[in-house]
């Protein structure tokens, strides 16, 4: 029989704290170990039994979230994932707890539809499940009926011709989930001003990627931004997916630019990887460079393999340097990877690539 995944819920808010306990007990795979109002009771918890995964607050009293989990991961590390209400400066206060080694970001549990508690109970799973699989270094009631997974088929049909060739332009599309915004940092920070045109996908919550687009934007001689609806990819700038949105590369004559899309998930995610990816093996064609990194599932598997298909080259990010090695071990299965490199290594990859 499979172990379940134990999880404790760190949480001042006991609202919170049931909603978690009501969406976990939904999924077969995870079992809530333990609740705790806040870290000092979390700390006694650990002590008696270790969780797999930690769901974890940021503000809360007697000691903040941060605190706890510099604790955690200098002394005995365990997955943490932080739930955030992601609002004002609890961002900056979220990038921290990324920074110091939490794995994943989930949004506080909200009322809503049927339909919206299932996308999020989906979501909020997946990634316990994944930081379950993650590969840490020390640093100083009735289940619910999931759908199908549905592919990039539900926002795009697949492309039945080559793409058009009017132009030699060169794009780089990105996917990445868990490790992601370390992972997507140091790749972006290493890029020189004249890059070529970048379009991102990393799966995060809603209202978390303006956030993140704006604190690697400070940090990187390209700039980066959340994408609007229209804009064009142009050389020089990364534009990221908004959260709970999938994003598309299209192209007018020799223009590249961006189509924001509402849509169901795919591959359990929005934005979807796969979705971004098949409009590049459909619009940039040859001219497409694909990176595929770190994260649990097969999100731009197909999609990658499709850009291949389509004459673009693409990078998986290898084993060694991946948080989880999911999405691009399942790239690479599929066949759709021309190269496996570390993490540090793919900047220059795509610079060669590009011809910058």
């Amino acid at each position: 029989m499979k172990k379940k995944i134990r999880v404790l819920i760190v949480d001042d808010s006991a609202v919170v704290r049931q909603a978690l306990q009501d969406i976990f007990s939904s999924d077969r795979d995870i079992e809530v170990m333990a609740t705790a109002a806040d870290p000092i009771i979390a700390a006694e918890k650990i002590r008696h039994e270790v969780p797999d995964v930690i769901t974890l607050d940021v503000e809360m009293p007697r000691m903040d979230g941060i605190t706890f989990l510099q604790k955690i991961m200098s002394q005995h590390p365990i997955p943490v994932v932080i739930c955030s209400s992601l609002a004002g400066n609890n961002c900056e206060t979220t990038f921290k707890a990324l920074e110091y080694g939490a794995v994943g970001i989930i949004e506080k549990p909200k009322m809503g539809t049927k339909q919206f508690f299932l996308e999020n109970s989906i979501k909020v799973c997946d990634a316990v499940k994944s930081a379950s699989l993650a590969r840490l270094q020390r640093i100083p009631k009735k289940a619910l009926t999931v759908k199908p997974k549905l592919t990039a088929d539900a926002i795009l049909t697949r492309p039945n011709t080559k793409a058009m060739m009017q132009t030699t332009e060169k794009v780089v599309v990105v996917g990445a989930s868990t490790g992601g915004t370390e992972a997507l940092r140091v790749f972006l920070e290493a890029l020189p001003l004249d890059s070529p045109g970048i379009v991102i996908v990393q799966h995060m919550p809603e209202t978390f990627t303006a956030a993140f687009a704006k604190r690697l934007d400070s940090i990187c001689k390209i700039s980066v931004r959340e994408a609007k609806n229209d804009d064009s990819v142009i050389r020089g700038q990364a534009l990221i997916a908004p959260g709970n949105h999938h994003i598309l590369l299209k192209r007018s004559g020799a223009r590249y630019y961006i189509e924001i899309k509402e849509g169901p998930l795919v591959c359990r995610h929005r934005p979807s990887v796969d979705v971004l990816f098949r409009s590049a093996a459909r619009y940039a064609g040859k001219n497409a460079v694909g990176v595929i990194m770190t994260g649990m599932g097969d999100d731009g598997a197909r999609g990658m393999l499709e850009m291949k298909e389509a004459g673009a080259v693409n990078i998986a990010q290898d084993e060694a340097t991946s948080v989880v090695f999911g999405m691009p071990n399942e790239a690479i299965k599929r066949g759709g990877v021309d190269k496996v490199l570390p993490l540090e290594e793919i900047f220059r990859e795509v610079v060669k690539l590009c011809k910058v």
